[in-house]
């Protein structure tokens, strides 16, 4: 027996290299979650459907994910890292199988919604997999990875699809198909990862839906709410008005332009978030809170405007607030939580961020409908704007 274990733990990768090893299957999960936003409109011409429907689509994947981190939130903390690991990669393989032989609006629904649950499970596992697996002698590593990786990914999957929704063939086949491939490999490294949380009782009770922050947890947690709140609406916008925006407001009908809107922005963020990850988390909050609100502001005078440049100008700035807001929210998490409350204490930053990101989405789709594409934006903007300079002065407030 103790043979037979020995063997089976020599078998498994090392920590440094599971560490490596997590943090590209977290980048893959991320940018699988971004890939459909150039293919909608896509889909919209080969099928007809309306924007409600589009709108329908987006909010089925929010649905799935935040249900999936309410209820699957805590299980890793009680059951272990690898086996939830395993569950989100069989159920996104059985998503991108959907999208793959899709041939009609009720299949995207399925495949998106399966997507959202297994997303929610893997970033709530993967986040606290990495702060488990951190290296010693850099204690800031896995905070910094799991600000870099979202961005990251997110650029990489609207990016990516968009360059091959314009460039390659079969559009709405390629991009699932070289993403099914990803899975299958990482399938195959969460069969060789070490455990590295140790299992608890508590398990089934933990699939009770359920938020909660420890007490001695809870000023520096609430702290870092509004700037969550700002950045994931604004990226919420760019992910789902960004691309019809781009088409509507500026007549860019590339779908490479599509996926560069969005790339845009989450790009800045992941090298702002690299660039600051020395600096302390009450300047990276306040820089956050600022860029955020300033960076919109410029963008919603290029919509006005009609000014592309200006729009762009806009879009990076926001992307520095983003990028700070994601390095400074994260990077405390991990600092902050003992081992047994990573997984839930990420489920509750990540459902904030989810909410945030998706609930402002869906009403502006839906509004879209009625009034104008641009009017739409503005008005989600300006929210963004009000939530950016709350957070600034929350946060002086609370320095004083």
């Amino acid at each position: 027996m103790t043979t037979t274990l020995a063997v089976r733990q020599r078998s498994r990768l090392s920590h440094p290299v599971a560490f490596v090893a997590i943090a590209v299957i977290f980048l893959t999960f991320t940018a699988a979650s971004s890939a459909p936003s150039p293919l909608y409109v896509v889909y919209q011409e080969l099928w007809g459907f309306s924007a409600v429907t589009l709108t329908v689509i987006f909010a089925v994947y929010v649905v799935g994910l935040i249900g999936s981190l309410l209820v699957l939130g805590a299980l890793s903390d009680h059951v272990g890292r690898r086996p939830v690991m395993a569950a989100a990669v069989v159920l996104e393989v059985a998503a991108l199988i959907v999208f793959v032989t899709a041939g009609n609006v009720t299949m995207l629904l399925v495949a998106r919604f399966v997507q959202g649950v297994a997303t929610g499970m893997a970033f709530t596992t993967l986040g606290a997999a990495l702060v488990d697996l951190n290296p010693p002698h850099a204690p800031g590593r896995a905070g910094l990875l799991n600000s870099l990786v979202p961005p990251i990914g997110l650029s990489v999957g609207s990016l990516g699809a968009g360059a091959l929704v314009q460039f390659a063939p079969g559009p709405t086949h390629l991009v699932w198909a070289i993403l099914l491939a990803a899975m299958v490999v990482a399938a195959a490294i969460v069969l060789l990862m070490p455990e590295t949380s140790a299992r608890r009782p508590g398990g089934v009770a933990s699939l009770l839906p359920k938020l909660g922050v420890p007490q001695r947890l809870r000023v520096d947690f609430f702290a870092i709410i509004p700037i969550i709140l700002a950045s994931w609406a604004l990226a919420g916008l760019y992910m789902s008005l960004g691309p019809s925006i781009a088409v509507g407001v500026f007549g860019l009908h590339s779908h490479l332009v599509g996926g560069l809107v969005v790339a845009l922005l989450c790009g800045t963020g992941a090298v702002t978030a690299f660039s600051l990850r020395g600096f302390p988390t009450p300047r990276n909050l306040m820089i956050a809170g600022v860029m955020l609100t300033v960076g919109t502001a410029v963008t919603l005078v290029g919509i006005e405007t009609e000014s592309i440049v200006v729009a762009a100008v806009g879009t990076v700035l926001a992307g520095i607030g983003f990028g700070a807001s994601s390095l400074a929210s994260f990077g405390t998490l991990a600092l902050l939580a003992a081992p047994d409350e990573r997984g839930e204490l990420f489920a509750v930053a990540l459902t904030i961020s989810y909410v945030a990101f998706s609930i402002p989405a869906v009403i502006a789709g839906l509004a879209a409908n009625t009034f104008d594409l641009r009017a739409t934006g503005l008005v989600y903007g300006l929210v963004v704007v009000a939530l950016g300079g709350t957070a600034v002065i929350l946060q002086k407030v609370r320095k004083a």
